[in-house]
């Protein structure tokens, strides 16, 4: 029961919108409607500058370190990965925005900080390596995505963290594909393009 309470928890600490309230905050925006529309930092930094789109992943990165620090903490691996989950489950649906979120990019990130931090290192420096080639914020998070799991099994981190790898590509990437769409018909919108 005290598990249960605990991802309960962790999928209201992965609800709670940072990108929509650093955006309403400081710039007097609602993100979801402008620029893509989605709750998340790459449209508030399209729509609202620098400073909110910094805090706004601030915000999302410690929801999934924190989540994840919870898991482990009071239960191992196992707890870890189901709280870590929870976040990244509540950022993409949290309850305070009627279950319209953002893409877990940020939230997954801080699960990864924490959880496989030689993982995250590996996967930052091709995150930013892809954005500064191509300007596509939604080809590098895909990118990371898929070599994730991959890069868990490689660098032989408990089977859990590994599952945990798998679902979270699979929801970055189910999350990404309007943009996977877009890419491919080439009108993706870029990093530098303003909402």
């Amino acid at each position: 029961m005290k598990e249960v309470l605990l991802i309960l928890l962790c999928y209201f600490i992965g609800s709670i919108p940072f990108s929509f309230m650093v955006a309403r905050m400081l710039a007097d925006v609602d993100v979801r409607s402008r620029g893509s529309g989605n709750v998340g930092a790459t449209n508030v930094l399209r729509t609202s500058g620098k400073v909110a789109a910094l805090l706004a992943v601030a915000g999302d990165l410690l929801k999934g370190t924190l989540a994840a620090w919870l898991g482990f903490t009071l239960g191992g691996p196992l707890l870890a990965a189901g709280c870590s989950l929870a976040a990244v489950i509540g950022h993409c649906y949290p309850v305070f925005l009627k279950f319209r979120g953002g893409k877990a990019v940020a939230t997954a990130g801080g699960v990864i900080l924490f959880l496989m931090p030689k993982a995250c290192l590996i996967l930052l420096c091709l995150f930013i390596i892809t954005i500064a080639l191509t300007r596509y914020v939604s080809l590098a998070s895909v990118i990371v995505a898929i070599l994730l799991p991959f890069l868990a099994v490689l660098l032989d981190y408990p089977w859990q963290y590994s599952l945990l790898s798998l679902i979270m590509a699979v929801v970055v990437v189910y999350r990404h594909w309007e943009n996977i769409r877009r890419l491919r018909q080439g009108n993706e919108a870029r990093i530098n393009d303003r909402g």
